[in-house]
């Protein structure tokens, strides 16, 4: 029989250690050793293949191992990515799902995650989908499923597809059923439920994780079959586990969203066949989650009365061009110290904004409350809304209101100059779309002698394009 030994991991990073360590030298973290109990594997590493992983079965079957090829001669058949039918999902992962690809999913409790696979599980009546939970019974499952999509829907469009669900928290007994079942698709609800046999600890520490992963990364890329994780947070909104398990898998995606408003947020946070910048919007709702595909609709409030502090900015999203509502509140401060505070915004960047205006344009906010929103629940870190950001300020400020119809896009330099934006015709285009008048942007991205990717073809808008160089022209031209 196996040596059974005891060693000390850091939950923040995985580093192993024979003894407690006060600090992490791997991660530089206090205070996040544990103990637990390892065993050394028998012979050789586990396999997901029950034939080859069972302990003890005598099994010495020779494999051949890897030699260096020459990258030319490699052989390579472009393969096509499996589409969803959930474009929001298509659109996060890059244009759809990898095959082998092996996916993570992270967010808060209750924000949805399992509705959102449970969903995708259920629209793909022509694969063969299987659908793992440790943490809820199948008929559990099956009253969500009939809550969240109607029966007809969920019923196989063939003999033998559909979506398939296993409760079970042991991976050699998953692999047994993956190997009867043969899926086109794998979605396990969590990876922090799951044990393995060859470790001898609980399910949800840093060993068992790293070697459950370990496993199921193998069956995805012997197989060619996508595997779907969901993970865990921990309460500073990090992924829970060894950080190495970020590094294991080919996606990492947030899902996100107040708990007190309707609307999530998928975003990208790793992505190895895609951008990275990409997000997916949802609308929660009591039969599950929609999809939201134009966000611009949802973000901008219907009002009739002009109200000032109100402005819209033109923002992007990965590939995806969004108008935002900005809103500022600039009042007299009741204290000695007034207060800075920012929704949805960096707070550092608000404070610099704040210094550029009393600097170059003369108004006096030092001793100001200033409060930023940005609204639907969203945090936006383009810099191309700065210039809305500020006009929302000394619109606040001056008690005077901007039209609706009226679009801000550029960024704002220190010495009170607008700078040009990227992509400059989606942000233009967007504002067109949705009715908008007329939208301020920076001079620079105009066409001029030299050629340059940022510049502007103005021959086919409709909408009005106002270009400015500094933040006094924008004023002069707002309140003048």
């Amino acid at each position: 029989m196996a040596k059974t030994k005891s060693a000390y991991f850091c939950q923040s990073c995985g580093y192993e250690s024979p003894k407690w360590l006060g600090k992490c030298p791997s991660c530089n973290q206090w205070n996040t050793f544990v103990e637990e109990v390892v065993e050394k594997p028998h012979a050789a590493a586990s396999n997901w293949k029950s034939s080859n992983s069972a302990p003890g079965s005598g099994s010495t079957s020779l494999q051949r191992a890897n030699k260096a090829v020459s990258v030319s001669n490699i052989s390579f058949n472009e393969e096509h990515r499996i589409l969803a039918p959930d474009k929001e999902l298509n659109r996060v992962l890059g244009g759809g799902i990898v095959a082998g690809s092996l996916i993570l999913i992270g967010g808060e409790p209750g924000i949805g995650k399992s509705t959102l696979m449970l969903q995708l599980a259920l629209s793909m009546p022509a694969a063969k989908v299987l659908y793992v939970s440790g943490e809820e019974s199948d008929r559990q499952i099956k009253m969500r499923a009939e809550r969240i999509t109607p029966p007809q829907q969920y019923k196989a469009a063939e003999a033998g597809m559909g979506c398939f669900i296993l409760t079970e928290t042991s991976t050699q007994n998953i692999f047994k059923q993956i190997e009867q079942l043969q899926p086109d698709l794998v979605i396990v609800d969590s990876i922090q439920t799951l044990y393995s046999a060859h470790i001898e600890s609980t399910a949800g520490s840093v060993s068992q994780v790293r070697e459950c992963t370990a496993e199921l990364l193998r069956f995805a890329k012997e197989s060619s079959t996508p595997v779907f994780l969901i993970g865990h947070i921990t309460k500073d909104g990090m992924i829970a586990g060894p950080k190495i398990l970020e590094h294991m898998v080919d996606t990492v995606l947030q899902f996100e969203g107040d708990r007190h408003h309707v609307y999530r947020i998928l975003r990208s946070i790793k992505n190895r066949f895609g951008s990275a910048s990409e997000l997916g919007i949802y609308e929660m709702l009591g039969a599950g989650l929609r999809e939201v595909s134009n966000p611009s609709e949802i973000l901008l409030s219907q009002r009739d009365e002009a109200l000032s502090g109100i402005t819209i900015s033109a923002t992007l999203e990965g590939l995806r061009p969004m108008l935002i509502e900005t809103q500022a509140l600039v009042s007299t401060s009741a204290y000695g110290t007034p207060q800075r505070s920012a929704t949805g915004f960096d707070t550092r960047r608000m404070n610099m904004l704040l210094a550029v205006l009393e600097k170059r344009c003369g108004f006096r906010l030092g001793t100001k409350d200033v409060f930023l929103n940005i609204t639907g629940g969203i945090r936006v870190e383009d810099p191309a809304i700065d210039l809305g950001l500020a006009a929302a300020i000394i619109s606040s400020h001056e008690d005077m209101p901007i039209s609706s119809k009226t679009c801000f896009a550029g960024e704002l330099g220190l010495s009170g100059e607008i700078r040009a934006v990227n992509r400059i015709e989606q942000r233009i285009a967007e504002a067109q779309k949705l009715g908008f008048e007329q939208i301020f942007i920076s001079k620079y991205n105009l066409p001029s002698g030299k050629k340059d990717k940022n510049q502007l073809d103005l021959s086919h808008y409709k909408i009005e394009i106002k270009a400015v160089s500094r933040i006094e022209e924008v004023f002069g031209l707002l309140f003048g």
